[in-house]
């Protein structure tokens, strides 16, 4: 199931969460579970936390039941101070704008006009859509992680792939950030490292780990590498020297002789202009970045995600286990963990009813 809408944690992470090895078929059953996860989530925490850059029209007056100098947004949340606010089509500076709660905001949740300065909603000739606003909107700020440099550059705005120099920091599910414009990464594969094996990993022996290459610098700690068939998990890297976990992600173990290439999986399949952005063209070597999920959301994703597959594996049985004390009663098991996460991440990132003004 190719990954088409934006999701809150990985493929990766939740096959290190499950110890899941990698085949087709479970890529496909992770993907679901993970955008099964995150509109589960969206509807839980009642906002979303991924940003799109739009306009959003509003009535006013809005029957809101509020001050005449306060906007309402429910629903749409702002992750930023926006680009530009009208009313009946007149611009109103932002510096006249203040967007609250201002202490802990991102997101805000409602605008004000401030009431030294002489501006005023309702100045069009109908309430209906009086008031636009145009900006990135999400339940959390549109905050990001750096993911590195490309490693090629893009030189269509229709290109589906794109090739990262750190495979690391970056998974399936993620949202790219590459000069402003958002992509969606819905597959990996692997791609040249320029490096080869000059020592080390030559033996079929899972206690071979250290191998070494001519720059320690081309690798990274996390990444997935490939040599002939065989996957490798680098969990350590000094010098030229990469410590690696063998028969990663249920390849076999092998001998490689010296020489040998060293692959990693950084060539990504993306989805270009994603989320009110504009596909362009990038530059060898340009800034990368993902969206910066809010970690109690992206551990809630991962266990909504592994509860899903468990359930879909056990034909949705996990709700009930064998007593050890009869050996034969069965009981409900427990979801308390879950819960008990569900109920934190709520408390922390869900959009509560407001107060009205009457």
């Amino acid at each position: 199931m190719p990954v088409t809408t934006p999701s809150y944690c990985t493929r990766e992470q939740v096959k290190r969460a499950l110890d899941i090895k990698e085949t087709a078929r479970s890529d496909w059953q992770i993907d679901r579970a993970i955008q099964s996860a995150a509109r589960d989530i969206d509807s839980q925490m009642n906002r979303v936390f991924y940003p799109a850059d739009a306009t959003k029209r509003f009535d006013w007056p809005n029957f809101q039941y509020a001050y005449p100098w306060r906007l309402w947004l429910d629903q749409w949340e702002l992750a930023a101070i926006p680009t530009s606010v009208t009313s009946g089509g007149v611009t109103i500076p932002l510096s006249a704008c203040n967007f609250e709660p201002v202490n802990s905001g991102p997101p805000y949740t409602y605008m004000e006009l401030r009431r030294d300065l002489p501006y005023s909603f309702g100045v069009g000739s109908t309430p209906q859509r009086d008031i636009a606003i145009t900006g990135t909107w999400a339940g959390c700020p549109s905050d990001t992680d750096p993911a590195g440099l490309l490693a090629a550059a893009v030189s269509s705005t229709t290109a589906t792939s794109v090739t990262v120099s750190d495979g690391s920091l970056v998974g399936v599910g993620d949202l790219l950030i590459v000069d402003g414009e958002r992509m969606l990464v819905s597959n990996r594969a692997s791609s040249d490292t320029g490096q080869t094996v000059l020592s080390g990993l030559t033996t079929a022996s899972p206690s071979d780990v250290a191998g070494t290459i001519a720059d320690g610098t081309q690798v990274h700690v996390n990444e997935v590498i490939q040599i002939d068939s065989e996957r490798m998990l680098i969990v350590d890297v000094t010098g030229n020297i990469a410590t690696v976990k063998r028969a990663w992600d249920g390849t076999v173990l092998a001998a490689h002789t010296v020489g040998a290439r060293i692959y990693a999986f950084r060539a990504l399949t993306v989805a270009r202009g994603q989320l009110g952005t504009t596909a362009a063209t990038h530059i060898n070597a340009s800034a990368c970045s993902i969206h910066r999920v809010p970690a109690l959301i992206k551990d809630l994703a991962i266990a909504e995600a592994e509860n899903r597959i468990l359930q879909e594996i056990a034909g949705y049985a996990r709700a009930v286990r064998t007593e050890a004390s009869t050996g034969n009663t069965r009981a409900p098991a427990s979801a308390s963990a879950l819960n008990d996460l569900r109920d934190r991440a709520y408390t922390a990132h869900g959009r509560k009813s407001r107060s009205r003004v009457i």
